[in-house]
Order: structure tokens, then sequence, then C-alpha cells
């Protein structure tokens, strides 16, 4: 029966996707498949209300959606939650939440949050300030691609002794091997 649950809720979801994502259907239906639990629509309506996007922008609406994806483990909600308690825009602001979440999307290997990630170990906002941190971050999200981690890697590696650069580069190699168990 679980089996048959979740071979359900995969056609719904692939079916919503279809529907909602791929022809742009109103903001009433996508609400509604978001207060069904359809994560990715969650994640869609929060990104919506955040930028304006065919409804009035309200950050604490964005927020109301991003917390619902991001409990559920969506890393693009999660990201996007860290970001609005790091800037704090429709919640207080709170550093340490922001790193909270930031983690949980960037443990996913989500690169905008190993970014933010590294970044809040940079500066020490919502953790302690911690170089060889920033860089493992910063190393990991460079690897998939993100300019500005790379730039910042780069920057900082200059700050840097050797010894504190390769233990970030071990730390980013543990990461990653226990990523691929």
């Amino acid at each position: 029966m679980l089996i048959y649950l979740l071979g359900m809720r995969l056609f719904i979801f692939l079916l919503l996707s279809s529907a909602l994502f791929c022809i742009g259907a109103g903001v009433d239906d996508l609400r509604k498949a978001a207060e069904q639990g359809i994560t990715e629509a969650q994640c869609k309506l929060g990104v919506m209300y955040d930028t304006g996007q065919g409804v009035p922008e309200d950050d604490v609406e964005a927020v109301k959606w991003y917390r619902k994806a991001a409990e559920q483990g969506i890393a693009e909600a999660q990201c996007n939650l860290g970001f609005m308690y790091d800037t704090g825009q429709g919640v207080a602001e709170d550093e340490v939440e922001a790193v909270k979440w930031y983690r949980k999307a960037a443990d996913q290997g989500y690169a905008d949050a190993q970014y933010n990630l590294g970044s809040s170990y940079a500066n020490g906002q919502g953790v302690a300030q911690h170089g060889v941190m920033a860089y493992m971050w910063w190393n990991l999200a460079a690897a998939q691609g993100d300019e500005g981690a790379k730039r910042n890697k780069g920057i900082l590696s200059e700050r840097m002794t050797r010894e504190q650069i390769d233990e970030a580069q071990q730390l980013s190699r543990e990461w990653l091997a226990k990523r691929q168990k």
C-alpha cells in the first residue's frame, strides 16, 4: 500500500509539474498544489511572493511557503529561507537561523547555499569566523561552477597559509566522499 501511495504521489507530482510549470498555470492552481503538500509548488510559490512574479511581493508570505518546502527537505527553499533570515526579509534578522538553513541546503550539495555558508564563515555571521571552513564551502560551490565562490576562494587563499589551504581542501574531499556513499 505504501509503494502504491508513493507511486500515486509521484504520478500526481509529474502531472502537476507538466500542468503547472510547463504551461504556466495560474497562481490559484499553484496555491492548491502547494496547500496539498506538493513541495515543488510550495517552493515556487515562495519564489513568486519573494520576487513579486505574478503576485504582489510579500516577504511574509514568501517565508511561509519557503518554510513549508524547506521543512520537507527542498534545498532551494532551505537556501532561500536562510537568505530571508540573513537579510531580515519577512522575518526578524537572525544570522544563526540563516546558517542553520544554509547548512541544510549546503549538505545536500546546493551550490548557492554552499556559497552563502562560506560567506557566513568568512565574515563570522551566525558562526565563528573560520577561514578554513569558508574556503571549504567556497571550494565545493566553485567545483559546481559558482563564479563568486571561485573569486572569493582566490582572495581568501592569499591570506591563508599553505597548511590551512591543504586542510580546507582535505575537508572538501572528505565531504564529497561522504556524499558519494
